[in-house]
């Protein structure tokens, strides 16, 4: 018997924007499957009933990926796709496997033979880096800086050396309650002339972007508490 199909499917980065985020092509894949692996079953119920999920949920069996089963070593969530059955899998916001866990389900998938499809839908990183008016030819994230401030200082000025040396934009983001020092280190550490774009909220009513340099910034600084937010650096 042929194995099934992991879909790999996209979630909205806002709890209002479902309209904005899923496709007529995704909606229909959600309702041809009743087996997803996510990192919350309750989050994953209610944005499956969000995008238009005809399946009773009392039919879906949802594999908890949450930061106690991660070991795909030691957890089996492909029974399912080895027996022929299509499986979805779903990240807390985005894209799966995109700055997400989600990654080691995919690689094992490859390893075994299954075929893996990925379907259209938002990707905060993309987005700001679209809106940023950066080099979006030659791009890098780094994912999540240093928590020291010495350690963490030095990182942005190495940042900051490959955006200028490379012609390349820096991308990279931090946990949203320590958004504000993070802006206070960039604008603090970064030469005024160094371009810094903050995409905060993104998709959402409250979505803010905007691109400066150092020195623009510095005289008003935008508040970023607890708001979800993507930061790149370039220099030109």
């Amino acid at each position: 018997m042929p194995f099934g199909t992991l879909y790999l499917i996209p979630v909205p980065l806002a709890e209002e924007a479902a309209a904005k985020s899923f496709t007529p092509y995704l909606i229909n894949t959600i309702n041809n499957i009743k087996e997803y692996i996510a990192e919350n079953e309750k989050t994953a119920r209610r944005i499956l009933k969000e995008a238009g999920l005809k399946t009773p949920q009392s039919e879906l069996l949802i594999h908890d990926y949450g930061k106690h089963n991660r070991d795909v070593s030691t957890v089996d969530f492909f029974k399912g796709l080895q027996a022929g059955n299509n499986v979805g899998l779903m990240s807390e916001a985005g894209c799966p496997a995109i700055a997400d866990p989600g990654a080691d389900i995919v690689e094992k998938a490859h390893r075994m033979g299954i075929k893996v499809v990925p379907l259209v839908g938002p990707s905060s990183i993309l987005l700001a880096l679209m809106a940023s008016g950066f080099n979006g030819q030659s791009f890098t994230f780094h994912g999540y800086l240093p928590i020291d401030k010495a350690d963490r200082s030095k990182r942005i000025r190495e940042l900051e050396s490959l955006a200028e040396r490379n012609d390349q934009t820096q991308i990279f983001i931090e946990t949203p309650f320590r958004n504000n020092p993070m802006v206070e280190e960039i604008l603090k550490t970064a030469h005024p002339k160094t371009r810094l774009c903050i995409a905060c909220d993104i998709t959402s009513a409250t979505e803010f972007i905007q691109t400066k340099t150092i020195a623009e910034w510095q005289k008003k600084v935008p508040e970023l508490h607890k708001r979800p937010a993507i930061f790149l650096i370039f220099h030109r």
